[in-house]
């Protein structure tokens, strides 16, 4: 072959290497040429992968060739092409088999007699993968110079490197506006810290402690509003990977097609809107914690696909057949029983098992006794810088209030009355006060404490709010329950209905107060 035709082929793929293509385009091309150049039937390029050859792109092959895997010391012909310095070109009565067998296009028989070679592609003087060409013609290959091929290898090695290098530009850039939206949703929050001293609390930090410092998957479950999010993050910072990003995705937000995308990532043309290759959460939280929210909204559809990358780290974006490798630590959080959607076969029992390594449950707010003063003081600090006022306090009835409420939206609801009380409470104030005092009013909660308060005699609640502040609330609560309790002949049932308290929760408090 003469070197006009040969600058001829490989001139587009020179000016291709300055271009920004996505990468299938670019090694599309790359084969395209080396067609042009060597003309055959099939001609692919595979990336080394340790004991495996992937597929990155296939001419005259058939689809499914993409998604193939072959393992090496399975294909002798693919062992004798990686273990040569240079092109091979087997001779056309070789009785090795041939891993394209089947595959070539519009060949329903099997290759038997045909030309094949092939020429190891070295990136930084390690082997990166190979090039094969098969022709139906056992004498294709005769007039072809070995040179020809091995100077085509040499483009082809540099077309990989300029598409690895692209790629990992890209990524690096892509992690920048990653690390940038983390840096501006932070400086526009207040870092929120896990807050309480209840037994039930301690726990749950000794438990975060514990499975922090290790890398297993933990399915965090709790009921809705108890703070499953910061006990993520919380796990993620006493992590070794805490130096790295936490990712997020509420699964519930999105439909499945959406969800994929969200996961995986897609290509250019995977779907409509998909105007350019992106990342999905996995890739971005390389390294670091994935954060699944709501897992257990995950369609059985999704599930299969996620379990394939807990099992081996590797995924696909959506639309490419290229593996991608991620090390990414998983957590996730639900408010469901994923045990009993199991057993009624509406989730998967293997990808369960899988997200349950270390089940790690948060309690309900109305469990954590007094925690739910110490929460009330954080919000409202917050919402007295937020509303520019002295001091946002409670009185001692609000107090009472709070700790006798059962708390079915538990600390987000906490969040939310204290705010909506607070701005509230300010607008009754015909002056600005200096000091805004919420009471049981102003709290609005749906029990009949206050209503009950004021049945009592005055020399009764005058009693309970004397002296520290923290024995009056529990003797005044003690009263309280106590005279309900005689009313009602101890019936606890009747006395909780009065006291507008579940039954269960009415047991509890007593006890907490020594009653029982």
């Amino acid at each position: 072959m003469t070197a006009k035709p040969l600058l001829t082929a490989l001139l587009p793929l020179v000016a291709d290497l300055s271009r920004e293509l996505p990468e299938g385009e670019r090694y599309r091309r790359l084969l395209e040429a080396m067609r042009a150049l060597l003309p055959c039937d099939a001609a692919a390029l595979l990336r080394l992968d340790d004991e495996w050859l992937v597929p990155l792109a296939v001419d005259g092959l058939s689809t499914d060739t993409l998604g193939r895997r072959f393992k090496v010391s399975e294909h002798p012909r693919f062992e004798a092409l990686l273990s040569s310095p240079g092109p091979t070109r087997f001779a056309a009565d070789c009785n090795l088999p041939d891993p394209y067998d089947g595959l070539v296009d519009g060949l329903d028989d099997h290759l038997e007699v045909h030309d094949c070679m092939g020429c190891p592609l070295f990136i930084d003087e390690r082997p990166w993968g190979l090039l094969t060409l098969d022709a139906l013609n056992p004498e294709q290959f005769e007039p072809i110079e070995l040179g020809a091929l091995e100077a085509f290898a040499s483009l082809a090695a540099a077309t990989v490197n300029a598409a690895e290098r692209i790629e990992r530009l890209n990524n690096r850039v892509e992690d920048e506006h990653q690390r940038a939206e983390v840096y501006r949703q932070a400086s526009g929050q207040q870092h929120r810290e896990m807050i309480g001293q209840s037994k039930a609390h301690k726990r749950l930090m000794e438990e975060i402690n514990l499975v922090g410092g290790s890398d297993l998957t933990v399915l965090i479950t709790g009921e809705t509003g108890v703070g499953k999010e910061l006990v993520a993050q919380a796990i993620h910072a006493a992590s070794p990977r805490a130096d790295k990003p936490i990712i997020s995705l509420n699964c519930a937000a999105l439909p499945d097609t959406l969800v994929e995308s969200e996961l995986f990532g897609h290509v250019r043309g995977a779907f409509t809107g998909a105007m350019n290759d992106r990342r999905g959460k996995f890739e971005l939280a390389n390294g670091g914690t994935l954060f699944l929210d709501e897992v257990g909204e995950l369609s059985l559809t999704v599930q299969a696909k996620l379990l394939r990358v807990l099992q081996s780290g590797q995924l696909q974006r959506l639309g490419s057949d290229k593996e991608h490798q991620v090390d990414v630590r998983l957590i996730a959080a639900t408010n469901r029983d994923l045990a009993e959607e199991v057993r009624s076969g509406r989730y998967r029992a293997d990808f369960y098992h899988r997200l349950s390594v270390y089940p790690l449950l948060v309690p309900a707010l109305r469990d954590r006794g007094r925690d739910v003063l110490l929460l009330s003081g954080y919000f409202l600090e917050q919402n007295r810088s937020r509303m520019g006022l002295n001091s946002l306090r409670l009185n001692s009835d609000a107090q009472a209030a709070l700790l006798a409420y059962d708390w079915p939206g538990n600390v987000r609801e906490l969040e939310h009355l204290i705010g909506r009380s607070a701005l509230k409470a300010l607008g009754n104030c015909k002056e600005r006060p200096k000091i805004l005092s919420l009471s049981a009013a102003d709290l609005d909660l749906p029990n009949a404490n206050v209503e009950a308060a004021a049945e009592q005699p005055a020399a009764l609640v005058t009693q309970a709010v004397t002296g520290d502040l923290r024995e009056a609330t529990e003797r005044y609560q003690r009263q309280l329950i106590g005279a309900c309790l005689e009313r009602h002949n101890n019936n606890w049932a009747s006395a909780a209905r009065e006291l507008g308290l579940d039954r269960a929760n009415l047991g509890r408090m007593a006890k907490r107060l020594g009653m029982k």
